[in-house]
């Protein structure tokens, strides 16, 4: 692993992130239509979110041939260099279709399983947020520090909610129980802002179920190279069963927490 590598592919995470950035701020239409739909009518694929993984697979692939990917919307390619690119082309899909400022590019590149580069890109707040591993996090040109811990219930939490039926109401079910215990709580709609808000000191915490690598990886690097913690369930690195971020010292409760509370499972 060199210092060289992990240039190379910020630079390419960074471009690929602001190109489709600019494609899907620019090029939104009016009447935008829906393409097509994932798991429920909520989970919306647009036209432009699969004009973006295009864009940003093509960039890559141009620039590093021999790297993988693993895209949300299809892209999938094993590659040869141990290098794979994992991508949420628009983080915050129906934020996006309503007008709302919170979606986002996610890019990160791992080496053997192991995130070095995470470039998140959230054109509608003017932000682009980028960490490499053992360098940092940093948000446009100031660094990046999460903010220290408060008590639990001090805490002001950012969390998500999934689209199927079954699972919104196992996640209200843990929420309802939460709520008393921390100061308050924030849903907005983009995973991979969540966590580079926790890494800026926005949010004190974060937490979701249901997560695929291409909503958490870039974010959760970025959180990590902020100061925080991520994690599962207590001992379990962050996966689809639950995602949690924050700092030494809130981490541990919360992570704690949520596993009385079941928030792993539906």
């Amino acid at each position: 692993m060199t210092d060289h590598l992990k240039d190379e592919l910020l630079a390419v995470a960074l471009e690929a992130a602001r190109r489709a950035g600019e494609l899907l701020r620019d090029g939104r239409p009016a009447d935008l239509g829906v393409a097509a739909t994932k798991s429920s009518p909520i989970d919306v694929v647009t036209e432009m979110d699969i004009a973006a993984e295009k864009l940003i697979a093509t960039f890559i692939t141009e620039r590093r041939p021999d790297d993988g990917l693993l895209g949300e919307e299809g892209a999938s390619t094993p590659g040869t260099s141990g290098v794979r690119w994992v991508i949420d082309p628009l983080d915050g899909t129906v934020n996006y279709l309503y007008g709302l400022p919170s979606w986002a590019v996610s890019i990160a590149a791992e080496l053997d399983g192991e995130t070095l580069v995470g470039v998140v890109e959230a054109p509608m707040r003017g932000e682009s947020y980028r960490a490499v591993l053992g360098r940092g996090a940093w948000v446009n040109e100031r660094e990046a520090a999460v903010r220290p811990a408060p008590p639990l219930d001090q805490a002001l939490i950012g969390t998500g909610f999934g689209y199927l039926k079954e699972r919104r109401e196992g996640q209200a079910r843990v929420l309802r129980e939460l709520v008393p215990q921390v100061r308050d709580i924030r849903r907005g709609g983009s995973a991979a802002i969540d966590l580079c808000d926790v890494g800026c000191g926005r949010l004190n915490a974060y937490y979701e179920r249901g997560l695929n690598p291409w909503d958490y990886t870039a974010g959760a690097l970025f959180a990590r190279e902020a100061g925080a913690l991520t994690g599962g369930r207590p001992g379990v690195p962050e996966s689809t069963e639950l995602t949690v971020a924050a700092p030494q010292g809130l981490f541990e409760p919360l992570q704690r927490l949520l596993d009385e509370l079941g928030a792993w499972h539906d």
